[in-house]
Formats: structure tokens, C-alpha cells, sequence
């Protein structure tokens, strides 16, 4: 098969998705409007269609890094010109500092930036305990419902306080702040470039449903 069937992606993770996208382009996804769409190539069309912003020729990925970098600058105290898209995250973001310098570094962006999160152990642990309750329910919903509440709060309290780093460089964080704050990484945020849309979906569907990018073509099929 030379293109993914988008139609085996899992349709919650899909939804997930568009709702980071209806965020990113500010734009509101309205009843049945997406129900006509039939293949990637569609969506990302019918995407920057419905942005109703001037069009301008400039790279978002790069004004994220220097709206990015400016920040680094003016919260982190560190000198802009040291800074480059391969600056490490871990020395920028020292573990026993890492979650205050972040909010700091979100505070002055305006939005944030989801880059920590709990380790896989703790997450992969609960979400066992959250299930193993949920079939608990069938036996002694009590216990059943003790597990769930358990697991779901302790989920939502990990990632208020997870500190472990996916991304590796101070250029990652900007390409991921342009997949989910798109307009807000631009200098202008009235403007969008519309040459570029797809691209940005493309880098988010692969990041996001774990798809080779390289099969992501506008043949993919939803349906």
C-alpha cells in the first residue's frame, strides 16, 4: 500500500487532533462540515480555505524561533546570540529548575508550550490500574470505582507535575510551537502563509498518529 488509509487511524485521536487545529488556525470546525472529506489532500485544501487571513510569504517555523529565542533571552537571562536551533533543551532547561523556567518562558509567549511530561512508567502504570477498574466495575463496582478514581486523579496530578523532556533542542520547541500555536508564533498574527499549510499538517499527523510522513500523501484516504 503506497498510502495510509487515514481510516484505520483511531477516530478519538483523530478528533484530539482537530481540536489542536481548530486551536493553532483559530478557526471552529461547525456540524457535519468535514463529512465531505475524502483524502489528506482534501482536508489540508479545505484547511487553508477556511483561514480567512491575509496571505504572506514568510516562514512561520523561523518567526517561532526568534519569538521563541527572544523569549529565552528576556526570561532565562541568556545571550539571543548563543542561542540556535540546535542550543540543547536540557541545558537551557536544567532538571531542578525545569518546570519554573518553562512557565516562565510560557508566561512571556502567551501560550503554552506542552514540552514535560510524567515518565512512560508512571503514565503506562496508571492507565493499566484505569482499565483493570473499569472491568472492575463488572465484579465490585466499589473497588471498581476507588481504581478509577484513583487513576484519573493521579493521572491529572502527573502531568501538572511531569518534568521529563521528548524534544532534545531549542529548534524542536519551534517547530512544535508551529503546528499548535501557528498564528500566534507569527509575527503578525493576522496574516497566515498559505503556501505552507499543508506542510505544517503533514508534520503534525506524522508527529501526532505516528504516520511515516513520507506515505501522508494528498491520495491518503479517510474513508
Amino acid at each position: 500500500m503506497t498510502d495510509y488509509e487515514l481510516k484505520n487511524i483511531d477516530s478519538e485521536d483523530i478528533e484530539d487532533l482537530l481540536v489542536k487545529v481548530e486551536t493553532s488556525f483559530d478557526i471552529k470546525f461547525v456540524g457535519d462540515e468535514l463529512v465531505h472529506i475524502k483524502t489528506f489532500g482534501e482536508f489540508c485544501d479545505h484547511i487553508t480555505n477556511k483561514i480567512q487571513l491575509d496571505n504572506s510569504d514568510n516562514c512561520t517555523s523561523q518567526q517561532a524561533f526568534y519569538k521563541l529565542r527572544e523569549s529565552i533571552s528576556s526570561t532565562l537571562q541568556i545571550d539571543n546570540k548563543t542561542i540556535s536551533t540546535d542550543f540543547p533543551l536540557t541545558e537551557l532547561l536544567p532538571r531542578q529548575s525545569r518546570r519554573s523556567r518553562t512557565k516562565k518562558l510560557e508566561k512571556h509567549l502567551g501560550f503554552k508550550l506542552n514540552i514535560l511530561r510524567p515518565p512512560h512508567w508512571v503514565t503506562g502504570t496508571l492507565a493499566i490500574l484505569l482499565l483493570a477498574s473499569l472491568v472492575g466495575l463488572f465484579f465490585n463496582w466499589q473497588i471498581g470505582l476507588l481504581g478509577l478514581a484513583f487513576s484519573i486523579s493521579g493521572l491529572w496530578f502527573t502531568n501538572k507535575i511531569g518534568n521529563e523532556l521528548d524534544l532534545q533542542t531549542v529548534g524542536q520547541v519551534a517547530e512544535k510551537m508551529t503546528r499548535e500555536n501557528y498564528l500566534k508564533s507569527r509575527r503578525n498574527p493576522k496574516t497566515f502563509n498559505k503556501s505552507e499549510i499543508e506542510k505544517v499538517l503533514t508534520d503534525w499527523f506524522s508527529n501526532d498518529l505516528d504516520l511515516d510522513k513520507s506515505k501522508l500523501t494528498r491520495e491518503a484516504k479517510f474513508v
